[in-house]
């Protein structure tokens, strides 16, 4: 076969074309750009990831536990590395007695240099070397705790018994997201100064850590596997920049990959678009191709020089979107900057910038090619009679061949951005079931619009339905495009709603939306009585007994045979106890004792927490077991603080965790931990804010060690991290919005031809200009109104089953957001439509008739 004919043949016959052609393809430069972007941004933050992989950590190596490990353990903590700095930290209200602002805040009483890497932000900067020096009550408080109790630098901050200058605002820590301080503010102290605040009482949960530096040098990795033994028996976790650097680039590696799904729908977006576009091309491209037919030319070859033409055309499309996508990156730093625990260095990726050419590329042909396979049927007697009925629509066995390649890249790219054969496959089919339904609701659309005509409505609006169902007609692409780009924005709304109204619905009524911990047995007659003095109800009131599990069935974790090198490093395997993990041996467990179920829990198997013939028969939650690998029957044997308690596995709860109530996973029976170093946690329910600061200032002034979490806060600090997560995955969303807005402005420059010959017809038989335009305007008003209808149906579906069988609560769907989508389609639809179609309003009728002969 003669290339050289094939491109020179493909060449000449573009001349006319190729402003059409780049039009179309244009509708896939949105969804490259958007590819590119997100990959590049990946490979970039990957890169900044490794570069300041120890500002990750703040140091070499970090040792931590929430429970004293042995002495032997402790004087090596303290010899380690050539510097190092020390760190307690707990929950604990605090106050600003200025304001009167109480809020539940991370307390972190700091020892030594920290950080040793990275720069420890605070304003002003002289503040830092202030609280290194610790010689008085001084505080470092992050900006978001500081704005929400309306603080300010040389304020006091109120801790327990003692109050602390707020010597500087803290608006980054080294390794610590901007959103995190949002969701647990820190307040910095001298760590000299915490046991006197008293804070710090018997049950409190405290985390302990040692921040390390060593010279430079050290092999870190080296060292730690000499110690790791000693530190797992005690329980000590341990952190190095090499793990702290897998960690935060797999987590981040994730979340390029999902938003890189959410840009290739935006590329399938535009890729439909081109099928459509390719389609109209193809009808007016018949005589051409009839000519080459008569002159020689075979099926395949007509076929190859209009294919060569929409791949030349494809390539420059995706070339041109990759270089907006390595724009468009620029600015994605900032869109997810309060997420990132590091500063990202922006650089051109050249993987990104190639495979986003290469996947527009491949992805646009195979869309093509559905409409052009046609070209190969066309008969040569098409250049003698216009009339003869060639059988263009008839089953062609190549296009499922072509069907199935589509499938297989879409799987294969989820495959590649998941490693997950499952997960692909079923991207692949919620795209099928989106694509399917929008479709078959374009087509039901004509139908009805066929079937149910109004014949008696007025002219303009009787030609603008007519045109809805006319041949080569846009309704079932646009409907299609634009309807998707309305599911992905309306399901973000209505997701995010969902989210918040579960957690609101778990404080409705008459349940708790205050919940205070940390009370110690001789606080509890007091704590009772301030919130009676508020007149507040006493929901709940539950005791907490914290413990270890020493072994399961007799075995501890380094119990039997050692692991074999294939087996998962953070489980054992012992002759009774399958896979345990050793997790389970080295936490820490709160419990509760009583006789019966509360309203967040119902029987899964077995029975509740009972005792028989001496036994002590505990009942465990339904998921937790599972993951122990544990069942009926099984004994647990516990530590509490070195007195034995021997249990068996008596049944299985099922916890409804959104509750806001006291759930554990084990609950003992009455009568066994009475004795027990215990806490209580008390719950009620405040009216209002106003009861609640009273309530909180009353406990930081009477019982400072005791803390308080208000859920009306929780739903506030919810609804800020839904709202910039959502933000995120709405600028994605914009993409597929654009490109279906891309595909309506090609679709209808398109189709320009052919709606002229239509322009003159109707000024020919007495139509207006202003009646054409009105014609126009309504057309695309009833487009882009029944796209955005059809999007937001599937999206409350969607959204329906996620509240029935998910979330398991009422479905009361937001519709001002919906409202909002509807009518900015419709719009931007009429708009965009009636712009492309201008020509058709000021050409004069003759003009097209003269060109047309």
């Amino acid at each position: 076969m003669n290339f050289s004919w094939l491109f020179r043949m493909a060449w000449r016959d573009s001349r006319r074309s190729r402003q059409r052609l780049l039009l179309f393809m244009s509708a896939i430069v949105l969804g490259i750009a958007a590819l590119v972007a997100i990959n590049s941004f990946g490979d970039n933050l990957a890169l900044s990831i490794d570069d300041q992989a120890r500002e990750l950590l703040g140091a070499d190596l970090t040792l931590s536990w929430n429970r004293p490990p042995t002495r032997k353990t402790q004087q090596l903590a303290k010899t380690i590395g050539r510097d190092r700095a020390y760190e307690v930290s707990f929950a604990s209200l605090v106050s600003i007695p200025k304001t009167g602002g109480v809020r539940l805040a991370q307390v972190k009483g700091l020892t030594g240099n920290f950080p040793y890497y990275g720069t420890w932000e605070v304003q002003p900067a002289s503040a830092v070397q202030t609280f290194r020096q610790a010689n008085g009550r001084v505080a470092l408080v992050d900006d978001a705790l500081l704005v929400q109790l309306g603080a300010q630098p040389g304020d006091s901050v109120r801790l327990g018994n003692l109050s602390f200058l707020i010597a500087g605002r803290v608006t980054k820590t080294p390794g610590q997201a901007a959103i995190a301080a949002t969701v647990a503010p820190t307040v910095f102290v001298p760590n000299q100064f915490l046991e006197k605040t008293g804070l710090l009482q018997r049950g409190s949960r405290v985390n302990y850590k040692y921040y390390y530096q060593f010279a430079p040098g050290t092999d870190v990795e080296k060292y730690v596997r000499t110690i790791s033994g000693r530190l797992d028996k005690d329980g000590v976790n341990y952190d190095t920049v090499t793990e702290r650097k897998k960690q935060t680039g797999r987590s981040f590696a994730d979340l390029t990959k999902y938003l890189s799904l959410v840009a290739f729908v935006a590329l399938l977006l535009g890729c439909v678009g081109v099928a459509s576009a390719v389609q109209l091309y193809v009808k007016e491209k018949i005589a051409s191709v009839a000519i080459l037919r008569t002159l020689g030319a075979s099926g395949r070859q007509a076929l190859l020089i209009y294919l060569l033409q929409t791949a030349l055309m494809g390539l420059i499309g995706a070339t041109v979107g990759a270089l907006v996508g390595s724009a468009v990156q620029l600015i994605l730093p900032r869109v997810f900057g309060d997420f990132l625990p590091v500063s990202v260095q922006t650089t051109l990726s050249a993987p990104a910038i190639l495979g986003g050419i290469g996947t527009g590329l491949l992805i646009s042909v195979l869309f093509a090619l559905l409409p052009l396979l046609a070209i190969r049927n066309v008969s040569p007697l098409r250049a003698l009679r216009n009339s003869y009925d060639d059988d263009l629509s008839g089953r062609d066995p190549l296009r499922w061949i072509v069907y199935l390649l589509i499938i297989g890249f879409i799987i294969g790219f989820a495959y590649l951005q998941t490693r997950n054969l499952m997960l692909a496959v079923g991207f692949t089919g919620g795209l099928a079931v989106a694509f399917g339904t929008l479709t078959l609701l374009g087509l039901g659309l004509i139908a009805l619009v066929r079937r149910f005509f109004p014949a008696s409505w007025s002219y303009v609006w009787r030609q603008s339905l007519a045109n809805l169902y006319r041949p080569n007609n846009q309704t079932l692409i646009l409907v299609t495009a634009i309807g998707l780009g309305a599911f992905l924005i309306a399901t973000l709304y209505l997701t995010q709603g969902l989210l918040l109204g579960r957690v609101q619905l778990s404080g409705s009524g008459k349940q708790p939306n205050m919940v205070l911990f940390d009370i110690q047995n001789e606080q509890i007659a007091g704590v009772r009585a301030l919130v009676k003095q508020q007149k507040l109800p006493i929901l709940q009131e539950v005791p907490v007994v914290t413990m270890r599990l020493n072994d399961i069935n007799g075995k501890t974790a380094s119990a039997g045979k050692p692991p074999r090198p294939d087996q998962p490093t953070d489980t054992v395997r012992t002759d009774t106890v399958r896979r345990a993990p050793s997790w389970a041996f080295t936490r820490e467990y709160r419990v509760t004792y009583r006789d019966s179920l509360i309203s967040s829990e119902k029987i899964a198997a077995g029975k509740g927490p009972y005792q028989a013939n001496g036994a002590i028969y505990v009942s465990v939650e339904k998921d937790y077991m599972e993951r122990m690998h544990v069942k009926l029957g099984d004994t647990l044997n516990f530590n509490v603080q070195g007195a034995p308690i021997p249990t068996i596995v008596g049944g299985t709860r099922e916890v409804d965790w959104s509750r806001v109530q006291t759930n554990f996973l084990i609950v003992f029976p009455s009568g066994v931990l009475e004795q027990a170093p215990q806490f209580r946690v008390l719950m009620t329910r405040v009216p209002d804010n106003k009861t609640s600061a009273v309530l909180q200032r009353g406990l930081v002034s009477q019982f400072p060690n005791v803390s308080a979490i208000d859920l009306g806060l929780i739903l506030q600090t919810i609804d800020e991290i839904l709202g910039q997560i959502s933000f995120v995955i709405r600028f994605m969303a914009l993409f597929s919005i654009l490109t279906g807005l891309l595909v309506l402005a090609s679709s209808v420059v398109i189709s320009k031809y052919q709606r002229l010959r239509e322009s003159v017809l109707l000024r020919t038989l007495g139509a207006s200009r202003n009646q054409i335009l009105r014609i126009t305007a309504l057309e695309y008003g009833l487009l882009g109104l029944l796209a955005a209808l059809s999007g937001i149906l599937l999206s409350i579906a969607g959204t329906w089953a996620l509240a029935r069988f998910v979330f398991e609560v009422a479905y009361q769907p937001d519709v001002v957001p919906l409202i909002v989508v509807t009518v900015v389609v419709t719009i931007l639809t009429v708009v965009i439509g009636v712009l492309n179609s201008r020509d058709v309003l000021v050409r004069p009728p003759l003009d097209v008739l003269r060109s047309d002969v």
